[in-house]
């Protein structure tokens, strides 16, 4: 199973992603959210997504492309502006079919593994999708944003920074970005494999 995140409309980024998934015969494809706002090629990436027949949850991004009105934007400098203007153009460019998609798209998505445990999929955290995980929290940050989640392997983005922490008997896995990694030109993503003695993760990333 290959996991991404964080694409952010970068056509770019995410068919080399694909095509380096499918030169490891990987097809089964998770992505954790903010697919699409940010690029320059929206709904290019919503259509190979779609393809791809890809497992999506909602992140930051989707859910202000499907929740705000673009009417009650009210910038208050150049960079609001910049941003007003592209999420303007980004609504236009995906037709309101796609963001009532994006809109149906679950918060969360729960896999079960073969060795019987569970993957939970989220943009930000279990306990907040909207909140995100990053790298330099404490276990104890990590913990409670994780809260009572049952899941063995919590899978993220958000952070755009890719991280493994392993808490008792709970992973948790910021697969970084697809189309935003800080420096750029590099996509980060995930493949997790599942075996009966556990599931074996490995993190990577492809140049473009």
């Amino acid at each position: 199973m290959g996991f991404l995140s964080d694409i952010h409309g970068n056509l770019a980024a995410l068919e080399r992603v694909l095509d380096d998934l499918k030169g490891r015969d990987v097809r089964d494809v998770w992505v954790a959210g903010d697919l699409l706002f940010g690029g320059d090629r929206p709904l290019e990436v919503w259509q190979l997504l779609t393809k791809h027949s890809a497992h999506c949850v909602r992140g930051l991004g989707d859910t202000a492309l499907c929740m705000v009105d673009p009417d009650t934007l009210l910038p208050e400098n150049e960079q609001e502006r910049s941003m007003s203007q592209l999420f303007v153009k980004t609504r236009r460019a995906l037709g309101d079919l796609v963001v009532e998609r994006l809109r149906r798209l679950p918060e969360k998505l729960r896999i079960p593994l073969i060795d019987g445990s569970e993957i939970v999929m989220v943009h930000g955290s279990p306990a907040d999708p909207s909140q995100e995980m990053s790298q330099d929290m404490t276990d104890a940050e990590l913990s409670a944003l994780v809260g009572d989640d049952p899941a063995d392997i919590v899978v993220c983005g958000g952070s755009h920074v890719p991280f493994r922490r392993d808490l008792d008997d709970l992973s948790i896995i910021n697969v970084g970005s697809v189309g935003a990694a800080p420096g750029g030109h590099t996509a980060h993503y995930a493949i997790i494999t599942p075996r009966m003695d556990g599931a074996r993760v490995e993190a990577l990333y492809v140049e473009f």
